[in-house]
């Protein structure tokens, strides 16, 4: 597999290595609730892995799925500069404070956005990251900005884009919404936007007529026998191929 590489570049002079807002492999910043997750899952008698009635192996939870490894664990990710605060006024409406004076141009406030349907459980007055670090890539390829891959329990929700970065190399804001009920301090280094490059490709669609009931289960026999199996990694092992991000 081919190594491109990724630049990201930034206009505050102030901005280095140590930074907390230096951009890092998504993998680095995984959160504890995953990492800490059981890989099998635990009989809370025993606190012991349970084992199949027929005795072929463990029953793996979640954490064992090679699919949500690997979108959490894709791309690179932008990274909160410093802490801010949040508040709501007697009116209920959310407020935000960038705590470190020299960093301050990095959120802006932002009104309702006409037609853009707010996400439900979320303030409808919005901000905008003002990233500190503009992304390069190499020719042919673009990058998707998003939240972070199932990080629920961050109190906001990035907007999604996607940017031609082989062209175009300056910050950029992204919006993002405040959950309601959520007041407090987001700390710096907080990751808020994941960055999933990749190539720009045209592509066909086509639609295949339904198979015959009996080739249909024997696909799903075949499949169960192989991929469903209690221990699971057969997926990961045999069929996944891996990308590093660096």
């Amino acid at each position: 597999m081919d190594t491109q590489r990724i630049k990201f570049v930034t206009n505050r002079p102030w901005l280095n290595d140590e930074s907390p807002s230096k951009p890092a492999p998504v993998i680095r910043t995984l959160p504890d609730w995953y990492r800490k997750a059981d890989r099998f899952a635990i009989n809370p008698m025993t606190q012991k892995p349970w084992e199949m009635p027929d005795g072929s192996g463990k029953v793996p939870t979640w954490k064992a799925c090679p699919a949500i490894f690997d979108i959490m664990g894709s791309g690179y990710v932008y990274r909160t500069p410093c802490d801010i605060e949040f508040t709501e006024n007697a009116a209920g409406t959310i407020q935000a404070k960038v705590l470190d004076p020299k960093n301050k141009d990095f959120l802006q406030e932002r009104m309702a956005m006409p037609q853009f349907v707010p996400p439900n459980g979320y303030h409808e007055k919005h901000f905008a990251w003002w990233a500190d670090w503009a992304v390069e890539l190499p020719e042919g390829y673009s990058a998707l900005y998003t939240q972070p891959f199932n990080r629920f329990e961050l109190p906001f929700l990035t907007t999604s884009g996607i940017i031609d970065n082989d062209h175009v190399h300056l910050p950029g804001t992204m919006p993002f919404y405040i959950q309601k009920g959520f007041t407090g301090i987001l700390p710096a280094g907080t990751p808020y936007a994941q960055i999933l490059p990749f190539k720009r490709e045209h592509w066909e669609s086509e639609v295949q007529s339904s198979l015959p009931p009996e080739e249909m289960t024997a696909k799903n026999v075949e499949n169960s026998a192989k991929y469903r199996k209690p221990d699971g990694g057969i997926y990961q092992k045999e069929v996944w191929e891996r990308r590093k991000y660096e």
